[in-house]
């Protein structure tokens, strides 16, 4: 009789350990391999480093502050730009404290395009629409005494078009703007203080 129950449950023991050593050790390590070796940067996060150190990822909004910045979407991701924390806030559309923040939002920033009012799916969106970056430029341009036109040149060469021209919708990524603007030369683009 264990004979027997050992006969019969040998098959599906010798095919969840092979099953098991596919699927949950061979597979992922090819994915991996093949992730490394075709898109390394996309692989490991699309981190970007300034002088040896990460400093962001293009694929998670940063917590900007201050004019001299460009700001991202509003965060729904824990307190602040918490990547740990990526999620929606799931507040519907008529619940009181989603209204009050927008409410707020919409005083301070009058005339802000929609996408700087309101949280994206994840929480944190890196991108905005070009819209949203040429409203920010006034302020930027302002701070950093440079030449609207230069930081609304800067703005337009970060617009990322649609894949293949309607995959999509044009969008800037906030973190890459923001390091261009760090990096505009000094001389040929200032306003008079």
């Amino acid at each position: 009789m264990l004979n027997d129950i050992t006969q019969a449950a040998r098959p599906a023991i010798v095919l969840t350990v092979l099953m098991f050593a596919l699927t949950g050790l061979a597979y992922p390590a090819v994915i991996t391999g093949l992730a490394q070796v075709i898109a390394p940067d996309q692989a490991n996060g699309s981190l970007v480093t300034r002088h040896g150190q990460v400093i962001g990822s293009t694929l998670i909004a940063q917590g900007f502050s201050g004019d001299r910045y460009f700001h991202p979407r509003p965060s729904a991701a824990g307190k602040g730009y918490d990547p740990t924390a990526s999620s929606g806030s799931n507040l519907g559309p008529t619940a009181k404290p989603l209204i009050d923040r927008v409410t707020a939002d919409v005083r301070a920033n009058p005339g802000a395009p929609a996408d700087m009012l309101t949280t994206s799916g994840s929480g944190l969106d890196p991108d905005v629409t070009p819209q949203s970056a040429q409203w920010q430029v006034t302020r930027v341009a302002a701070a950093r005494h440079l030449a609207p036109a230069a930081v609304a040149a800067l703005v337009d060469h970060a617009t990322v078009m649609p894949l293949l021209g309607f995959i999509g919708e044009p969008h800037v990524n906030v973190l890459q703007l923001n390091l261009a603007l760090d990096n505009l030369p000094a001389s040929g683009t200032h306003t008079a203080p």
